[in-house]
């Protein structure tokens, strides 16, 4: 059994397999337009989580927000669930399968079978599609993988059941109906509208803007407090986190401009489309913190890029991004009935 489903590859995983579940059921969407809708874009520094004893800083919603974010925005029926028991959750897995449904799983990536061996590592929020099943072996559709892949039963519940930060603990997600007709225009606001409250209004100082100054904050006090190897170690792990786990930080803003034009041009507002150019100077922004952190961090960089430096990048990027967000809860219609 194999459902008739197109593999499409894209930047960040739960986007792309959102986006490949939503096409399968004749919605007409790519992935900046899931992003955007989904409301995928965020920043938090969250120094009480730790991954490899060290703070946590996500440029990303938490795993299958964008899922339950863009179904909702878009009217969809759709279920979310974990399995203490892993039979339990394969079990389910068949079920919806021969429901002619397409399931989305969250894995750990380190025991996939066909990831390449360079960019296995101990995380947990990596997002596939299964959509066959034949001779004991699933067809998955990862999404940042260019051709469809075979995992065996085993495999595949151990990367459902993977240890750890974020485990997935057999989580699931799946479409369930379809309205006739959906409203493009009123969910791209009410994404947009998502984004702009989590990036400048929530009041904890840990996220959004916010977290990016009170991150800035931290890494200039990283030599003094925590010593120059340890302060190396956790600016490693922070360019890590920014552009290998994930699309990361620069890599969300591309996306998320990309939806901004095309929104531009659905909601008929040339605005959008002047935003979403600032955006992508925003990401060539990050990607230069993250070129000259590495500097940093290797010991090749000049004298003045030292954690000053790369706390005062950080401060002009909050500051930029705090500018697009304003711009956007300006331009945004307040009201969505006329849409």
């Amino acid at each position: 059994m194999l459902l008739d489903l197109e593999h499409r590859i894209s930047s960040h995983c739960e986007s792309g397999a959102t986006m490949n579940m939503l096409r399968y059921f004749k919605l007409d969407v790519d992935e900046p337009l899931v992003f955007g809708i989904g409301s995928g874009l965020y920043f938090g520094h969250l120094p009480f989580i730790k991954m490899n004893y060290m703070p946590v800083t996500t440029y990303r919603a938490l795993p299958g927000v964008v899922f339950t974010r863009a179904c909702k925005q878009l009217g969809l029926g759709y279920e979310k669930r974990n399995f203490k028991n892993p039979k339990d959750a394969m079990d389910k897995l068949d079920r919806v399968l021969d429901k002619g449904i397409p399931v989305g799983l969250q894995v750990g990536v380190y025991h996939l079978p066909y990831f390449p061996a360079e960019y296995r590592m101990h995380y947990n929020m990596h997002n596939i599609v299964v959509y066959g099943k034949e001779n004991g072996e699933y067809t998955v559709s990862d999404s940042v993988i260019e051709e469809p892949c075979k995992i065996s039963y085993d495999d595949l519940m151990k990367v459902r059941y993977a240890k750890g930060i974020f485990a997935p603990k057999g989580k699931m997600y799946y479409i369930t109906s379809v309205p006739e007709q959906i409203n493009y225009k009123k969910a791209i606001v009410g994404g947009i509208k998502k984004t702009v409250y989590e990036m400048i209004e929530i009041p904890f100082p840990l996220i959004g803007v916010k977290g990016i100054r009170y991150l800035s904050k931290k890494l200039r006090k990283y030599p003094e407090k925590l010593g120059n190897l340890k302060a190396s170690r956790y600016l490693g792990q922070l360019i890590l986190l920014q552009e290998e786990i994930g699309t990361g930080g620069a890599g969300y803003r591309y996306v998320y401009g990309a939806f901004l034009k095309k929104a531009s041009e659905i909601l008929n507002l040339p605005e959008l489309s002047e935003i979403s150019k600032e955006m992508g100077i925003t990401a060539n922004k990050w990607r230069e913190f993250s070129y000259t952190a590495s500097r940093n961090c290797k010991g090749r960089g000049e004298q003045e890029y030292s954690y000053d430096f790369l706390a005062d990048m950080l401060l002009d990027i909050a500051d930029r991004e705090e500018k697009i967000y304003k711009k956007l809860k300006v331009v945004i219609p307040k009201s969505t009935k006329k849409l």
